[in-house]
């Protein structure tokens, strides 16, 4: 049995799992939590990776790794590899003037053209942006900038201050899918936006040049940006370092959406709903797609298609708000919303509590529409919860789709997937079929699933186990009046 390792540093911990290269049997697996804040040492990510590899039995007999990390977010790098100030992550929003001013310099169609998606305070270059004006004695010792994958991948190759390869910065690489977040890459030529890495940060880059290859030519001041790579590419093979044993092969790893895109297997046609504590609705097609309202980010995924996505603030926590309203915990939440009727008898809640990004309202509340005295019941109540959630991901799909991406089956991911209420109202919202995987680390798996790509050149096979496939069960009604009830407008918080 050959054995692979994936990891998922994300924003609240590290996740390591460990599986079959050849049937993708989870083996064992391990966590580590990472330090709270918006802007964090990135030596806590790999202290988390070593406690987590640690709890996972360790990688001696594993051939490969690969890693999936937060997506965005900046690690910033000097001529001698230290990091020059804290990671800023993507919930970091002190960036938010920079990205305002970018866009207003560029114009939205340029950079949709150029980027496939328009700059916000969570893509890098807003974040070099903000470094270059708020904080210019770091912006001038900068030599490179990274995204917190490649900057992990660099340390398992055994790069970094006083590590065994030294702190060749020409050995940073990324892949597609993260490169696609930072707004200086462009997806449909598939290469670096030089020019606007230089409009954001005011010097000049360039892209590494490999391992040992050296700067282009002695005294070259250009800040070094990680090599992309393929799908399959090898990043390289590891050393011994701390805990980490020689020799395996480690891939390009991904960003966090790409790697559960990856991890569930989605191909095209695909759209993956993840509701979280914010809502992702992302698909998975073979054409590059542009946005000037800048609803989809156009990024790229993992396997050398492309990865339109819209992220909602609002998902999880919209039935939290209403379970904590009515006084009920989660089955009895669930067992309220499923003896209403579909409509929730005239009753619509369009669900922005905490503003929202899509549609970009955010200063915007929720709002209760159609409360009668009759319809004011608490089935009704937890029915239009349900449903307006269902319908504010349903608004993210038809944004997708508006781009000419094809939606076949919906694969629905996340905690609140496995609430029957969701379900039950998903396949009445939905008009293609819902696929509900069991649970699983499917970010970690995708850095898994990578990892066995990359040591056997095939792209793996492993089968998707589900929970439920949802029929077709559509309920125009639930949709009309969500929409009448958007019609309506919310009142702004003060």
């Amino acid at each position: 049995m050959t054995l692979v390792a994936g990891v998922d540093s994300s924003t609240q911990s590290c996740k390591v799992v460990i599986r079959d290269a050849s049937t993708g049997e989870l083996i064992r697996s391990g966590s580590a939590r990472h330090p709270d804040g918006t802007s964090v040492d990135p030596n806590a990510w790999w202290s988390a990776l070593l406690e987590a590899i640690e709890a996972a039995g360790g990688l001696d007999d594993c051939a490969a790794i690969s890693v999936a990390g937060q997506q965005h977010g900046m690690v910033a790098l000097d001529p001698a590899g230290r990091v020059v100030r804290d990671a800023l992550l993507w919930n970091d929003t002190r960036s938010a003037q920079a990205a305002a001013d970018l866009l207003a310099e560029l114009g939205p169609e340029a950079m949709a053209e150029r980027t496939g998606s328009l700059p916000v305070a969570s893509f890098t270059a807003t974040k070099v942006r903000w470094l270059r004006h708020a904080e210019p004695e770091n912006a001038e010792r900068v030599a490179a900038v990274a995204l917190p994958h490649d900057w992990l991948t660099w340390r398992l190759l055994g790069y970094g201050p006083s590590a065994p390869r030294g702190a060749d910065l020409d050995a940073l690489v990324t892949d597609r899918s993260d490169a696609s977040g930072t707004s200086y890459w462009t997806p449909a030529r598939g290469e670096y936006d030089l020019d606007l890495f230089e409009t954001a940060f005011g010097r000049a880059a360039r892209e590494a040049t490999g391992a040992g290859a050296g700067a282009a030519s002695a005294g070259d001041s250009r800040v070094v940006l990680p090599r992309v790579l393929g799908p399959a590419d090898t990043a390289g093979t590891t050393v011994a370092v701390e805990s980490i044993p020689a020799g395996l092969v480690v891939g390009a790893g991904m960003g966090d959406n790409a790697g559960a895109g990856l991890g569930l297997d989605a191909t095209v046609g695909d759209v993956v709903i993840s509701i979280g504590t914010s809502g992702t609705a992302f698909a998975v097609t073979d054409h590059p797609t542009t946005d000037p309202s800048g609803t989809v980010a156009g990024f790229a995924d993992a396997t050398g298609a492309f990865l339109p996505l819209v992220a909602t603030l609002n998902a999880a926590r919209i039935l939290t708000a209403v379970e904590t309203l009515l006084g009920v915990d989660h089955d009895e939440f669930a067992r309220l919303a499923l003896a209403a009727e579909p409509g929730s008898g005239g009753v619509a809640l369009v669900p922005y509590f905490e503003g929202e990004r899509t549609p970009n309202l955010p200063d915007a509340t929720a709002t209760f529409a159609g409360l009668t005295l009759a319809a004011s019941t608490r089935e009704n109540l937890a029915r239009a919860a349900v449903e307006g959630l269902a319908c504010s991901l349903a608004d993210g799909v038809d944004a997708v789709r508006a781009l000419g991406v094809t939606a076949t089956r919906i694969l629905l991911v996340g905690g609140a997937a496995l609430n029957p209420a969701v379900q039950a109202v998903a396949a009445q919202v939905f008009d293609v079929p819902v696929a509900v995987p069991v649970p699983g680390e499917y970010v970690a798996d995708g850095a898994a699933r990578q990892a066995a790509w990359v040591l056997t050149g095939a792209r793996p096979a492993w089968e998707l186990s589900l929970e439920a496939i949802l029929a077709v069960d559509v309920r125009p009604e639930i949709r009309s009046r969500y929409r009448e009830a958007q019609a309506l407008g919310s009142v702004s918080r003060p």
